[in-house]
């Protein structure tokens, strides 16, 4: 039996060496792709959902307030007109009276995803036929909407991405979950791209979208019925023949400073959800974690320690090219001995999500269905 474990943990681990040097070439690969010149402006509409004041929520909006960009718009929605993340960008929009912005107030939403009834109701007022829409904890420089504009001077995108880097506030969970965004998830979004030959879904918090792509995709109606919308969102419009990509933009996630309890839930709620909305891919993911694997193979077979550090030291490269030379993440440099750390959290997460069918969500409980669609829990 320990002879079989041995031989099955060892074939994990060469499959996760494998995985980590296609995320180098992953990784490089990406960076070598640059978009077109930007030859006209085409006026674009930002829809900001809102809730509440998330930390460093006024930075961040201002950032979208103080684009180089001569036409475009913003729309901020939220809940309730008390909002106080609304009452804030209605005083920015006062000291910045040259940006065209409105505000919307949302009231219960009809459906379990209460963002996807800010969007449905802010894209019924946009302007603009090319959507960016971009939660309210994200930072930007001044130039991204430049950068997407390029990218959708192509007349087949439908849908793109902009990946991100996780930026943690003052918490040590925040800051191990971070550290595995921006090694970790990114690695195996960019080694997806390389394996698949592009992207085939979207990931939020910022997406840049046309109309007549969400609509292809079945509309708001049908999306606000998955917990992963985003992700239903750029399978359905791929599937449908847009064009769908992972943007050249690297924005700023202030994923805020969560404690234990709160992150955990949120880290599971995000791995039940994955499960269902791409299994397979799911599964695979046991590649992504190589230094639990290694460590595995060492109690299994003691005589085997030495592959800890070949898989350490691969693991090592895999996240300097996607967390530095990729996303220019200071995090991981500054704190890179917490990887191994985050690493077994990852892993313990990831075993945890093929259990189990409730999530957690703003006070409230779901069910998760198979297909990835999810409801109140009664």
């Amino acid at each position: 039996m320990a002879l079989v474990a041995a031989i099955l943990l060892g074939a994990l681990v060469a499959g996760s060496w494998v995985f980590c040097v296609l995320v180098v070439i992953a990784a490089r690969r990406y960076r070598a792709e640059r978009s077109a010149p930007l030859l006209a402006f085409e006026p674009i509409s930002i829809l900001k959902p809102l809730h509440g004041l998330d930390d460093g929520l006024e930075t961040n909006l201002r950032s979208f307030f103080e684009q180089d960009y001569p036409s475009f718009e913003l729309l901020f929605a939220a809940r309730e007109e008390s909002d106080e993340g609304l009452t804030l960008a209605r005083r920015l929009a006062l000291e910045h009276p040259h940006v065209p912005a409105r505000f919307f107030v949302t009231g219960e939403p009809p459906y379990a995803n209460a963002k996807v009834w800010s969007l449905e109701l802010m894209m019924r007022e946009a302007r603009h036929s090319l959507l960016v829409m971009s939660d309210s904890d994200i930072r930007v420089t001044p130039e991204m909407l430049r950068a997407v504009a390029a990218e959708f001077a192509d007349p087949g995108l439908g849908v793109a991405t902009c990946p991100y880097r996780a930026v943690p506030g003052a918490s040590f969970w925040s800051t191990l979950e971070a550290i595995g965004m921006n090694t970790e998830f990114w690695g195996g979004v960019l080694t997806a791209r390389l394996v698949e030959g592009g992207v085939h879904f979207a990931i939020g918090p910022t997406i840049a979208a046309r109309p007549g792509a969400i609509e292809a995709a079945g509309g708001w109606p049908r999306l606000a019925q998955y917990l992963a919308e985003d992700f239903v969102l750029g399978q359905s419009a791929a599937q449908a023949g847009f064009g769908v990509i992972l943007s050249s933009y690297v924005i700023e996630h202030r994923i805020g400073a969560q404690r234990l309890r709160p992150n955990f839930a949120h880290r599971l709620r995000w791995n039940r959800s994955t499960r269902r909305s791409r299994p397979a891919g799911y599964a695979g993911q046991v590649f992504t974690n190589p230094l639990p694997l290694a460590l595995a193979l060492a109690i299994a077979a003691p005589a085997l320690w030495w592959v800890v550090i070949p898989t350490a030291l691969l693991r090592a490269w895999a996240a300097h090219e996607v967390s530095w030379r990729t996303l220019r993440d200071p995090l991981c440099r500054r704190r890179w001995w917490l990887i191994p750390l985050q690493d077994l959290l990852s892993f313990a997460f990831w075993v945890a999500g093929f259990f189990g069918n409730t999530i957690e969500w703003r006070g409230r409980r779901y069910r998760l269905l198979a297909d990835g669609r999810f409801v109140l829990k009664k």
